[in-house]
């Protein structure tokens, strides 16, 4: 790889890598949703008052200037904290609802999926069912105003977007809507209403008696989602299932645990808990489950934590299974909310998860030193871990082994039995460029908006892709790039002619036909899923 690309690669990972690591840090709950504490039950507990409290009192009564000593408080809140494990983590009464309300699986809004261009609100989707759909709101939309008040330009970005569209049930916000083909602007009244957030992408036939599922976060209704996915695949033929928790984050442990139930007999433990203070927790299987036979891949990443590595750890260490992928994130911590009296909390780990075998997910950790931890995916990507296995190097310590004798490995995540490396054998400074600026998914956008009345015409992706191949779509690409500032380099835009075209077929179906286009055509190339089918077929331990 050139140092160029390396740059633009390591750019892209720091971002990808500390979007998982706030995910982990703001959005994780204990593995039970019951588990929140008050504080105050354990001062009752251990007494009141400390230094901390005694040196805030003596500030803000003798100190030489006004201090603002609910600022001063919240840092030194956030600095203890800091002093701990990379994940226990003060929340701020402000966020706590947000925080919360991540994994509800609903939230109050107008329904509507958006991206910021041109310094203008875009709606990408219109949620059916929704409160936008129902007043006649479409996809390609611009809002121009909200509440009768302009609302483009430089200022808005996403955290002030969805500050004016969410807010309480019942509510109404006033849009005003530029669409394309009509010269007045529209208004609507939209009033809120409940929105779905699914955290199943998407589960449909990837291959004849084969059904795939992605699961992108574990959430309150995660597993009757998924059950309900599984389902259907076996209503159309599925006796053998693909799970990709690929950049799941993790999120209810209670979701985790009942999904893996679903594949394996009674009996076969799932995962435990134990801390210093915390009694051994141990989740077995009851028997129940309606997939214990069938055939089960399961697809992991760098950025599959927590939960995600519960699920994968379980089916591994109990034969159910084959993992394909790359050594996932390494989130083995349980965290407990504990509320504090202005409204704010914190989320202290109070234990660690441990696989079937007793292996540890936690990657080492020293405590007070969170930036080297958030350093690891970084170094792991340096040291060249996503490319190949060789270069993953582990203990004969941290070897432990399954009922039926196969090796696996501790120290840190779950390593896979099938390691699928990074696929960048067609990647370009122009590739790399046009991606890490987004220019493939603002043209994908436009492209869909200029053609909506021609691709409304497709249903499913497959007629979509037959459409989009026979159109110039990477000439255009390239023009639409031109204007960005990006000079056309044809030997790299060859080259990797092939991702360009995959990239840019699947987001524009993805504007027209949602998620149910999207994953289907962009997967259709996918290397590590593709690994997944062969498994599925040639494996004995699948058969």
């Amino acid at each position: 790889m050139k140092k160029n690309n390396i740059y633009i690669a390591l750019v892209l990972f720091l971002c990808i890598a500390g979007g998982v690591l706030l995910g982990n840090m703001l959005a994780r709950r204990a593995n039970l949703r019951n588990n929140v504490t008050s504080l105050s039950t354990l001062v009752k507990k251990f007494g009141q008052g400390s230094k901390v409290d005694e040196l805030i009192r003596l500030i803000d009564a003798q100190y030489v200037d006004t201090v603002d000593v609910n600022k001063l408080t919240e840092d030194a809140m956030i600095s203890i904290m800091a002093e701990l494990d990379p994940h226990s983590v003060y929340i701020p009464a402000a966020d706590l609802e947000a925080v919360n309300s991540e994994l509800e699986g609903s939230f109050s809004g107008i329904g509507v999926q958006f991206n910021i261009q041109n310094d203008t609100i875009m709606v990408v989707a219109v949620i059916s069912g929704g409160p936008s759909e129902k007043v006649g709101l479409m996809a390609g939309d611009r809002v121009i105003e909200v509440n009768d008040t302009l609302f483009v330009g430089k200022e808005i970005n996403n955290e002030k977007v969805m500050k004016k569209l969410r807010g309480p049930k019942g509510t109404e916000v006033k849009l005003g809507i530029k669409r394309h083909g009509t010269a007045e602007l529209l208004h609507f009244t939209v009033t809120r209403g409940e929105i779905p957030v699914n955290s199943v992408d998407i589960a449909y036939m990837i291959r004849p008696e084969v059904g795939f599922i992605r699961v992108n976060k574990f959430a309150a209704t995660t597993y009757n989602e998924f059950l309900n996915g599984l389902a259907e695949l076996r209503s159309q033929g599925a006796k053998k299932f693909i799970v990709d928790l690929r950049e799941n984050s993790g999120g209810l442990m209670d979701q985790a645990v009942m999904m893996i139930n679903e594949f394996l007999p009674r009996g076969q433990m799932i995962v435990y808990s134990e801390g210093k203070s915390y009694p051994r927790f141990d989740s077995r299987a009851d028997g129940s489950g309606s997939f214990i036979q069938q055939p089960l891949v399961v697809l992991i990443d760098e950025f599959s934590a927590s939960a995600s590595e519960i699920f994968a750890g379980a089916i591994q260490d109990n034969d159910r299974g084959l993992i394909v992928g790359r050594r996932s994130f390494g989130k083995g911590l349980v965290q407990q909310q504990m509320g504090l009296s202005d409204g704010s909390a914190v989320r202290l780990t109070v234990a660690r998860y441990y696989t079937p075998t007793g292996r540890s997910i936690q990657k080492p950790y020293e405590r007070g030193k969170g930036e080297e931890y958030e350093m690891d995916l970084i170094n792991r990507f340096m040291h060249g871990e996503f490319d190949s296995r060789d270069s993953i190097h582990l203990a004969d310590s941290l070897i432990y082994h399954t009922p039926k004798g196969r090796v696996v490995y501790g120290g840190g995540g779950i390593m896979p039995d099938v390691f699928v490396p990074r696929d960048t054998t067609d990647y370009t400074p122009y590739f790399n460029k046009v991606l890490n600026y987004g220019y493939t998914y603002q043209f994908a956008f436009q492209y869909a908006d200029k053609y909506r009345e021609q691709l409304n015409r497709f249903k499913t992706w497959e007629e979509m892709e037959r459409y989009l191949d026979g159109r110039n779509i990477v000439g255009e690409f390239v023009a639409f790039a031109e204007t960005k500032g990006v000079t056309p380099n044809w030997k790299e835009i060859n080259k990797s002619k092939r991702l360009l075209e995959r990239q840019l077929k699947a987001y524009v179906t993805r504007n027209i036909l949602g998620e149910s286009g999207f994953f289907p055509l962009f997967y259709k190339y996918d290397p590590t899923v593709k690994r997944a089918l062969q498994e599925l077929q040639t494996n004995e331990m699948l058969q």
